[in-house]
């Protein structure tokens, strides 16, 4: 371990006489000094110089001791410095003041040598132990703010809250959530003409603005499965108004998409699908979470995304019926559905 630099000491005290052999003594023993003669002069250098250690009289023509160290202690920046009082053999009842005000330690101005330096070691001692300690106490904090942010960009802000408050199992039932399911259209055959890179990067760029749009409709981004993406509405924490953000958000998905391009420049285009109704949501996994959703809802989103039309938010009979009024749409007429019946579905036009 390096040996530790020669403490930073400031000599406070209105006599030059004991200012000077103060100075000489702490030089004579490789401490760098400072001189205040007054306790405002000795605010200033401490406000404008780190210093380790500081030697105060307490008896002093305008602002005493007492006084300076005051305004250390209410300074968040000052209240850490350790103070040594410098008193007389009479000023008992001084030095008691000073060691409640916050004085580390006390010496008598019939300064022995030794006695100076082994009270200076001692709280340089005792300063680079609390700093060693903040420092760490720090890294924690920083620690912990990244682990707080990870699980965030994981899971739902009050789900996540859940988790760490212990709870083991995390299911809900939500009687009213809109869901999205949108594909980026014939990505995966031309992806072959990129790099993985390339192919990784731009996924990327495309699903960063669609994270940017989940944040600004205030929508819940649940998952990527290669290039598509999955947003829901009105969960963890119902809320009205859901499925007009997250009709709004489809448009505005549909609306960015040409400006990403792939390697031979050509844009690509998003197929999108919208559904409404209830859910069951919950945690899986101990490792690596994953906040899911499950139910008919879930199943006809992605039906009415795989079988919509490039460049289109295709929308279920469900939702057209609640957003009609605010909403324009093209109905499609009845749409064969994998697993379904053929169901009367909408395309969804923009704003009225």
């Amino acid at each position: 371990m390096p040996p530790h630099p020669p403490g930073r000491v400031l000599v406070v005290d209105d006599h030059p006489t004991v200012r000077l052999m103060l100075t000489l003594s702490l030089q004579q023993q490789g401490f760098s000094v400072t001189e205040a003669s007054t306790g405002a002069e000795a605010l200033r250098l401490l406000h404008r110089e780190p210093f380790d250690v500081v030697l105060l009289d307490i008896v002093m023509p305008e602002m005493d001791g007492h006084e300076v160290l005051a305004q250390m202690k209410a300074d968040a920046g000052l209240r850490d410095v350790p103070v040594i009082v410098i008193s007389a053999q009479d000023e008992l009842d001084s030095v008691v003041r000073a060691i409640e005000l916050g004085a580390e330690d006390h010496l008598p101005k019939t300064f022995e040598p030794v006695l100076l330096r082994a009270r200076i070691n001692a709280s340089l001692e005792k300063k680079r132990l609390r700093d060693a300690q903040r420092a760490f106490v720090r890294e924690l904090e920083l620690e912990r703010e990244r682990s707080e942010r990870l699980l965030l960009n994981i899971l739902p802000g009050p789900v996540a809250q859940r988790l760490k408050q212990g709870q083991s199992v995390v299911a809900d039932s939500f009687d009213d959530v809109s869901v999205m399911f949108a594909d980026i259209v014939s990505f995966m055959p031309l992806s072959t003409s990129q790099s993985p890179v390339q192919m990784v990067r731009l996924l990327n760029e495309v699903f960063s603005t669609f994270d940017a749009l989940a944040e600004q409709h205030g929508l819940e981004k649940i998952k990527t499965i290669g290039d598509a993406y999955m947003a829901v509405g009105g969960l963890p924490s119902p809320r009205q108004g859901h499925l007009e953000a997250i009709a709004a958000m489809a448009l505005d998905m549909i609306a960015a998409i040409p400006r990403f391009r792939r390697a031979d420049g050509s844009s690509l285009q998003l197929r999108v699908g919208l559904h409404v109704g209830p859910v069951v949501a919950g945690v899986m996994g101990t490792k690596k979470f994953s906040y899911d959703l499950w139910g008919d809802t879930v199943n006809v989103a992605s039906r009415m995304e795989s079988h919509g039309l490039p460049g289109q938010v295709q929308v279920s009979q469900a939702v057209y019926e609640r957003l009609k009024d605010t909403f324009s749409f093209e109905s499609r007429g009845l749409v064969p559905i994998k697993g379904m019946e053929p169901t009367p579905t909408y395309l969804l036009r923009g704003r009225r």
